[in-house]
């Protein structure tokens, strides 16, 4: 599936996926260890997604004039969640800078190097 240009930036869906993806891969695995059912508080799903994620995602797509939205039980479908990392990559991180991605999906946009730098170092491993 490609989506329009508008929704995730630049290039498209399947572009960014294909680069995303080993990232995406590794998350996934220290987050839930690949189980899509997984909840621990108000993070859900593969990737841990949070409500106030969900809404991030449906602002972007708002602003960037998308008719798409996400829901909270979208957290559960592991091609849902990423592609709700993937437009919060397109929209925070459109260097593509992998450490970045890594540190501010666990920390957020305003992540410190300190408190993601366990986090950080569980998903290189992963990615090995």
């Amino acid at each position: 599936m490609v989506t329009p240009l508008s929704v995730f930036g630049r290039s498209t869906s399947s572009d960014a996926a294909a680069f995303w993806e080993p990232v995406m891969a590794a998350i996934i695995q220290v987050e839930s260890g690949g189980n899509a059912r997984v909840v621990s508080g108000n993070q859900c799903g593969a990737m841990q997604i949070t409500p106030i994620l969900v809404k991030e995602c449906n602002q972007i797509l708002e602003a960037r004039k998308s008719k798409k939205r996400y829901t909270l039980s979208d957290r559960f479908s592991v091609a849902k969640s990423k592609e709700m990392f993937l437009l919060i990559q397109s929209y925070h991180n459109p260097t593509k800078n992998i450490e970045k991605a890594i540190r501010s999906w666990n920390g957020g946009p305003r992540y410190s190097v300190r408190g993601t730098q366990s986090y950080y170092k569980k998903v290189l491993a992963q990615m090995k």
